[in-house]
């Protein structure tokens, strides 16, 4: 399964974490961002997310 994933820089380390543990479980997974811990807004990493599920690639 392609799974996509996003956070801003609160959760980047969870999201690091989440996305290892499905790698692991065998899926691919799509990281649409942050890639760091520098302060930036979520929206633009949850509508990243959403447009990757809207149109079919994730």
């Amino acid at each position: 399964m392609r799974i996509a994933v996003g956070s801003d820089h609160a959760g980047f380390h969870l999201k690091e974490a989440a996305k290892a543990y499905l790698e692991q479980a065998g899926h691919e997974v799509l990281d649409m961002g942050t890639k760091a811990t520098d302060s930036t807004d979520y929206p633009l990493y949850a509508a990243a997310v959403a447009r990757a599920v809207a149109l079919g690639q994730a």
